[in-house]
């Protein structure tokens, strides 16, 4: 499939839709968060914990990126400080590694899975808001190599987590 795309008034470009999106993705995966990969973007590639904090593998399989889903953070409210692990400690699976305060509690965050820490989002020191208004997005908390994979196994998908949150629901 190709398309046409204007540039300049003047050029028309007729460019393979294929190509396109492997240049954008390749070129855009790192420098523009809007071009995060499908894996951490769509809801059925993520996982939960029954602690409420949300796993999604990059393409390697062997990172994860963690926040916390959008039920905790309507629990919380709206949030003014993230305080986040360290990059480079390791963790056991639902290790306390860090805390969410807002306007109405507090709350620990726990990692989902073993590892190490290899990144944390800096963004949410200065716009912890930014856990209320894209959780699943701009909002992530930290990237985690994971040292366990079979850990997965123990976390819900979307489905089980829709019921589980049901099961809270009723209590």
């Amino acid at each position: 499939m190709s398309f046409a795309i204007t540039f300049s008034r003047s050029k028309v470009w007729k460019l393979n839709v294929n190509k396109l999106c492997k240049v954008m993705s390749n070129r855009y995966s790192v420098q523009n968060p809007a071009f995060i990969t499908k894996q951490i973007r769509h809801a059925s590639d993520r996982r939960y914990s029954d602690k409420h904090e949300w796993l999604a593998l990059d393409s390697t399989q062997k990172v994860g990126t963690v926040g916390i889903s959008k039920y905790a953070e309507e629990a919380l409210g709206d949030v003014v400080y993230v305080q986040l692990p360290d990059v480079d400690q390791q963790f056991a699976q639902n290790d306390e590694v860090g805390a969410v305060e807002s306007v109405k509690a507090a709350s620990e965050i726990f990692t989902p899975v073993s590892g190490r820490i290899v990144e944390i989002n800096d963004k949410l020191e200065d716009k912890p808001g930014l856990v209320n208004s894209s959780c699943y997005e701009s909002g992530w908390l930290f990237r985690i190599e994971l040292s366990q994979k079979e850990e997965l196994d123990q976390l819900m998908d979307e489905e089980s987590y829709q019921t589980f949150l049901k099961s809270i629901r009723e209590e």
